[in-house]
């Protein structure tokens, strides 16, 4: 069965790059494919960030749930289903109860629960909010350090579950990661309207005239480690760069807060090579000995990062207190290390184990990551959601 599916996503500003902007692009695209028709209505930071007031109209926005709406859109295309993937900050939320059709959200961080979105204070995991303490996240200043700028998530997200329309009015709820459902069960939303439907990457096409017999055993790896991801506290860079052993050479892409702090403390075997386009570096990923994933924070998300790893036949050094570090366990995609355990070390043993891990993480990617599979599991999604709302609710 196919249905008519309206996306409705607030787009960040293209100058951070945005894996949640990245996923709900690819879903729509691979929804299409799959013969069902796709509509987008979107809000662009880009385009009405430099509109007059546009910090205290998205305050306002954002702390009573009132502000730009999709409805007269819904209206006129009269979707199926409607799939909310980001609201915040420049759309509100009260329209929800007012659409009476079914509704689907997918929950790519912990924005409804953390005002930073992230679960992560000062160096360490933080679930204060989650636990019931409302008025943490405005004490502590969470979304970027400022009290002022914490007040309208901290006053929208007072009462959780039953002060926002998206987490109490969606028939289903995809979740991206185990972490991410019990998070959200945790915090009061029912078990049956919870979908764990991981994120997919696209399939890597051979490179031009080769021919890889052996997964296992690509033509060509290079010596060095791969860091990629946004360069700030709760990525852990930092605290890698300062025990990195300085003969074992490390590329890292991105960029970030603290880009010139891991420059200036970083061996010389570091090399930091920015921002590269997306399908630039999924072209160089196969040729890296592995990725190094080293964050510090709960990712609410399997992130976008190991998928296109494992679909590059690329093991994974993760660190034990990350989304990650428990799927490299669980897969056997890699390895795991504590933060009090010699760095040195487990780079040598990764170094010997990893590419005869190169075939494990090329058929977990195919069982679990691809678009077929993430098609098939939101195709079951949308049949639910409707399902639950033509039985009233009650189902």
């Amino acid at each position: 069965m196919t249905y008519r599916i309206v996306f409705v996503h607030s787009f960040y500003r293209s100058g951070s790059p945005s894996g949640e902007n990245r996923a709900a692009m690819a879903q729509m695209e691979a929804l299409r494919s799959a013969g069902h028709e796709i509509h987008l209505v979107a809000a662009h930071t880009d385009d009405l960030s430099s509109a007059p007031l546009y910090p205290l109209r998205t305050a306002v926005t954002v702390a009573t749930g009132h502000g730009r709406s999709p409805l007269a859109a819904l209206r006129q295309l009269r979707p199926d289903v409607v799939h909310v993937h980001n609201l915040f900050p420049n759309f509100g939320r009260s329209w929800l109860r007012q659409w009476e059709g079914a509704v689907v959200g997918t929950l790519h961080n912990f924005r409804s629960l953390c005002a930073a979105a992230t679960l992560y204070r000062q160096g360490a995991t933080c679930t204060r909010c989650v636990d019931g303490d409302r008025w943490a996240a405005l004490r502590y200043g969470c979304y970027r350090g400022s009290r002022a700028a914490t007040a309208p998530l901290a006053w929208a997200g007072r009462k959780k579950v039953s002060t926002d329309p998206l987490l109490s009015r969606a028939d289903k709820l995809v979740v991206l990661s185990d972490l991410s459902r019990e998070m959200y069960r945790r915090a009061g939303i029912p078990e049956q309207r919870l979908a764990l439907v991981p994120n997919f990457v696209s399939e890597l096409p051979p490179p031009a005239g080769t021919h890889r017999s052996a997964p296992e055993q690509p033509e060509e790896i290079d010596s060095r480690w791969v860091y990629v991801g946004r360069i700030s506290e709760e990525k852990g860079l930092l605290e890698l760069l300062r025990r990195w052993p300085a003969e074992d050479p490390l590329d890292v892409f991105g960029d970030g807060p603290l880009l010139q702090t891991c420059r200036r403390i970083a061996p010389p075997a570091v090399r930091f090579l920015g921002s590269l386009p997306h399908d630039e570096l999924r072209r160089r990923l196969p040729s890296y000995r592995g990725l190094i994933f080293p964050s510090r924070c709960l990712e609410g998300a399997e992130p976008l990062v190991y998928l296109e790893a494992l679909a590059a036949e690329l093991a994974v050094l993760a660190f034990t207190t990350s989304t990650v570090g428990q799927l490299v366990r669980e897969q056997g995609t890699g390895m795991t290390i504590g933060w009090d355990e010699p760095l040195q070390g487990a780079l040598a043993q990764a170094s010997r184990c990893f590419p005869r891990m190169r075939a494990r993480c090329r058929t977990v990617f195919k069982e679990r990551y691809t678009q077929r599979a993430w098609t098939a599991r939101m195709e079951t999604v949308y049949s639910d959601a409707l399902a639950h709302r033509q039985s009233g609710g009650l189902a």
